[in-house]
């Protein structure tokens, strides 16, 4: 399956229906009058998060969504046929953006949280609606409201609680591998991993953390050199980064710098977010070199504490493990903090059907 986190579409929601004149003649009846119906409201675009999406692949050839059209009114005050809204289904933790004005119209996080990106037009009315002491037989009727319609952008960022850092073949996707049942590819060359990999890890309580191994991070990322460009946005929702260095690589402690200059440079407050160094391969080295490098890197890099696993052997992971849930403990979202104004006022809580004309 391809890994696709960006897409631009084009979205219309439904003209609304127009409006009928016509008049009431039945037999018996002396003053029909106007029965011409209004007409129906047409139907809305709205984005669906679903949590069996992983990727934004369905978009790729799909570029239009056009919600169904109101019926036009009819006979004996009848109101047209409403026009179905177009639920488009996206995996959870997508953006979305104007394609042209590059404003966030909504953030898509939890599974079924909907948002409405093209409302549907309102039905125009029929000539009963003119009926008044002055105009007792009226000719006229509006048309319907065209829908909305507007480019908008998708932006895809995976929802993970641990993003898994580091310069290529530091063993990211091994340690994922060891630590889930993700199988990742891996390689003896650098790029093996060139799409993110998502794995849960269960902790002690019997639930899951999703660990995200993020690829191709060099120096330059920021700026898009390597993948890293690319793939840099997917760390934003982590809560924990666990940095993963290649001790028996010539220089580590530069290596270590080369991905903290990168956070820094690409900002989104990644530079700030909690953060584990666990020094890898740490099997393939004497123990009194993994002691200096340990003791240099600390001083370097201020970490109070450096930890020294082995992907392939598990060495290591039964300590850095009970870290990391201790700080997503700690990093758990409270209920009786303060709640803040809707920022995206046309997100609709899954409990409710989307209403767009009354």
């Amino acid at each position: 399956m391809q890994f696709i986190d960006q897409a631009e579409v084009y979205v219309h929601g439904g003209d609304g229906g127009d409006g009928l004149v016509a008049f009431r003649r039945e037999k018996y009846v002396p003053a029909g009058g106007p029965s011409g119906g209004k007409g129906g409201n047409g139907g809305s675009v709205i984005l669906k998060a679903v949590a069996n999406l992983q990727t934004l692949l369905d978009f790729r050839y799909a570029h239009r969504f056009q919600a169904e059209h109101g019926e036009r009114g009819g006979p004996k005050n009848m109101t047209g046929a409403t026009g179905q809204d177009l639920i488009v289904e996206v995996p959870c933790g997508t953006m979305v953006y104007n394609a042209e004005t590059d404003e966030l119209l909504g953030d898509l996080v939890t599974e079924n949280q909907t948002l409405c990106v093209a409302a549907g037009g309102r039905g125009g009315l029929g000539n009963s609606s003119f009926l008044s002491n002055h105009n007792r037989a009226p000719e006229i009727s509006l048309p319907g409201i065209p829908g909305e319609e507007s480019r908008i952008r998708l932006e895809l960022k995976l929802l993970a609680e641990v993003g898994i850092i580091g310069l290529p073949n530091a063993g990211k996707s091994t340690l994922i591998s060891a630590l889930s049942a993700a199988k990742p590819k891996v390689a003896d060359y650098p790029f093996t991993t060139l799409v993110p990999n998502l794995g849960v890890v269960r902790k002690p309580s019997g639930d899951g953390a999703v660990f995200a191994d993020i690829p191709g991070l060099i120096e330059g990322a920021h700026q898009g050199a390597g993948l890293g460009h690319d793939f840099l946005r997917h760390i934003e929702r982590t809560r924990v980064l666990l940095h993963v260095i290649d001790i028996t690589t010539l220089n580590p402690i530069e290596h270590y710098h080369t991905i903290q200059h990168e956070l820094m440079a690409y900002g989104h407050g990644l530079a700030d977010r909690p953060q584990l160094v666990a020094l890898n391969k740490v099997d393939a080295v004497p123990a009194d070199e993994l002691e200096v490098i340990t003791e240099e890197l600390m001083a370097s890099s201020g970490c109070d504490r450096i930890f020294g696993i082995s992907a392939v052997s598990r060495r290591g992971l039964d300590e850095l493990l009970p870290v990391i849930w201790d700080i997503l403990e700690a990093s758990k979202p409270t209920e009786d903090v303060m709640v803040e104004p809707d920022p995206f006022p046309n997100l609709v809580p899954p409990e409710m059907a989307p209403t767009i004309w009354t």
